[in-house]
């Protein structure tokens, strides 16, 4: 159950959209056991970001979250970073460094009106 949130100060243009939620659905299957079929993408654009005092450049903020009974490789989350900054930076014209992920592991997840 990965979910991958986008909050972005800027518009996100239905292509651009796109181009992301396909560079998620790949970057999710460097976690071990999780793949585009079961991720949920969600995006929310033109949100009020300020980074380092200021909000007059593009910032995003990312949150990936998977169901994991057993924590994932911290190198798994290593690879994801750039990834993720790239495809803002190219999408969206996000400089990374106004770009923060924050990652987390969930051992009780919800689904279908039950739980895993």
């Amino acid at each position: 159950m990965p979910v991958i949130h986008t909050y972005t100060s800027t518009p996100i243009p239905p292509a651009a959209r796109e181009s992301l939620k396909a560079a998620w659905g790949k970057a999710i299957e460097s976690v071990p056991g999780k793949s585009e079929t079961w991720l949920m993408c969600i995006f929310d654009e033109n949100v009020p970001i300020y980074h380092a005092g200021t909000d007059d450049a593009p910032a995003a903020y990312v949150t990936v979250d998977v169901f994991a009974r057993s924590g994932v490789d911290p190198a798994v989350w290593q690879a994801m970073t750039p990834v993720i900054c790239d495809a803002l930076q190219k999408q969206l014209g996000v400089d990374p460094a106004r770009v923060y992920v924050k990652y987390g592991e969930c051992a009780n997840f919800g689904w279908n009106g039950s739980n895993f």
